[in-house]
């Protein structure tokens, strides 16, 4: 079987990293360096890290953030009151393995949406299906499903998710 051969069913199979890093290495001889156990543990290494980042990426997608945040990005000046331990500790994420719940609470404008969103990309990262969603957004989103007949539908979606992270929380009153 000829290389273009081995591509072709590289690319029908969907391995698709694993084939472009074996035309990569052909086309520049450097996969005659290794063992072939080691070349297939290169082509697998490959195969395999391309698929987790996509499944992070799509998990980052569904996830609807605002804005991109980060645990590393967060700053811990005087003026946010935020105690660097403690949030280390929350961003573990332990809480969602104990299925517990998290509520940030803080003055307006200290940064509490940047602070749920960064645990959530930290979430994705562990693999873990995140849902950002304002509050009254998904209320209403919600109340229309239930008008609709989708409302089961909908509640199944949020059941599915690891880590529901609802912003904006009691800025407008609750009805039945």
């Amino acid at each position: 079987m000829n290389n273009e051969q081995t591509l072709d069913k590289l690319r029908q199979m969907r391995l698709l990293a694993m084939a472009q890093l074996h035309d990569q290495q052909t086309k520049d001889h450097q996969h005659s360096q290794l063992t072939h156990d080691e070349y297939l543990a290169l082509l697998v290494e490959h195969e395999w890290q391309d698929r987790q980042n996509k499944k992070i990426q799509r998990l980052i997608k569904l996830a609807s953030f605002k804005q991109k945040a980060s645990v590393a990005e967060v700053s811990f000046d005087a003026s946010r009151n935020l105690d660097k331990n403690a949030f280390h500790r929350i961003a573990t994420l332990d809480f969602i393995k104990r299925q517990e719940n998290l509520i940030i609470t803080g003055a307006s404008g200290v940064g509490k949406s940047y602070l749920t969103q960064a645990l959530g990309m930290q979430a994705c990262l562990f693999e873990y299906k995140v849902l950002y969603a304002n509050t009254a957004r998904l209320l209403n989103r919600l109340r229309l499903a239930k008008v609709d007949g989708t409302y089961l539908k909908e509640t199944k979606k949020l059941n599915r998710v690891n880590l529901l992270i609802l912003d904006d929380f009691g800025l407008q009153a609750l009805d039945n």
